[in-house]
């Protein structure tokens, strides 16, 4: 990408988060609306992509159900992004009305405990309102990490409004963030990681609807070596405004097997909890990416 393209990038993004935070609320929803209709008509690469994504995750569905959810599924993407614009100027109160989280007294037992919390979340719904529930609703503040964007001062932009919500933002440059999570765990702290694919050399293996797929090692290798809980948490919206989401039960630590091992089968309960609340909500799970390694080895 060139500095003027960069530039324009950039401009862009303010552009929107300055004039969508401005607009009355079901304005906004409707602007998203027809944004996400008008992508979606054009059936461009992320929008076939999305509709294979989402023939594995229903496998009986034919060509017209599978339009149907890629269409949904693009409305509750762009209803992310015209949240997440709006998010810093939402009124706090709102956190605890429009965001139910069912079994959150195991995230309040975990914290409680002082071993430090990891929570794992797909891509599923609005994580950053999410977010901002744990730090207004809880009262929680945590740690999350952040891949670096181009230009730099779009991924800038994006640290700033997250802080702005009360999250700690660390770029994502390998071992220099984990040692710092692990810090924040060993001190009682809570993290929150988006944790439903990894393309790098560290990915897991893990059967993820019936293929194998690759997911990050980092929330397991976290609990094992901090001791932390490992909490896998799955996000879906309602109507307009609100949003739910459930607390999976602790993925613990298997008392036999290296540590490999151990990260294997705990990674693959992760994937389990991810592909429950995917299959529930398929329209909400905003993956627009390739992500199986047969999609991988194909475009290779």
């Amino acid at each position: 990408m060139g500095k003027a393209q960069e530039r324009l990038v950039d401009g862009l993004y303010g552009l929107g988060w300055a004039a969508v935070k401005k607009l009355p609320e079901p304005a906004a929803v409707a602007l998203g609306r027809r944004i996400a209709d008008s992508v979606w008509k054009r059936r461009g690469k992320s929008v076939l992509r999305l509709e294979s994504n989402l023939a594995r995750v229903v496998p009986d569905a034919g060509p017209e159900r599978l339009r149907e959810l890629s269409r949904a599924g693009m409305r509750s993407y762009m209803r992310y992004w015209m949240e997440s614009f709006r998010l810093p100027a939402m009124d706090p109160r709102r956190f605890s009305t429009d965001v139910e989280i069912a079994d959150e007294h195991l995230l309040r037992e975990a914290m409680a405990s002082g071993r430090g919390v990891i929570v794992a979340l797909p891509h599923l719904a609005n994580w950053d309102l999410a977010g901002a529930w744990a730090t207004g609703h809880l009262g929680i503040p945590f740690t999350t990490v952040a891949e670096r964007l181009k230009p730099e001062s779009l991924y800038d932009r994006f640290v700033a409004y997250r802080e702005s919500l009360g999250m700690e933002v660390l770029p994502h440059n390998g071992g220099a963030a984990f040692g710092t999570l692990a810090r924040r765990l060993r001190s009682g702290g809570l993290i929150c990681l988006v944790a439903d694919r990894d393309l790098s050399a560290s990915g897991v293996e893990v059967d993820f609807f019936g293929a194998a797929a690759r997911m990050p090692a980092g929330p397991a290798l976290l609990a094992q070596q901090t001791g932390a809980a490992l909490l896998p948490v799955t996000l879906h919206y309602g109507e307009t405004p609100r949003m739910y989401g459930r607390i999976h039960p602790e993925v613990a630590v298997p008392e036999a097997g290296t540590r490999t091992e151990k990260t294997a089968v705990m990674t693959q309960a992760v994937a389990d909890a991810f592909a429950a609340g995917i299959a529930a909500h398929p329209e909400d799970w905003h993956m627009l990416q390739r992500l199986w390694l047969d999609d991988l080895e194909e475009r290779a």
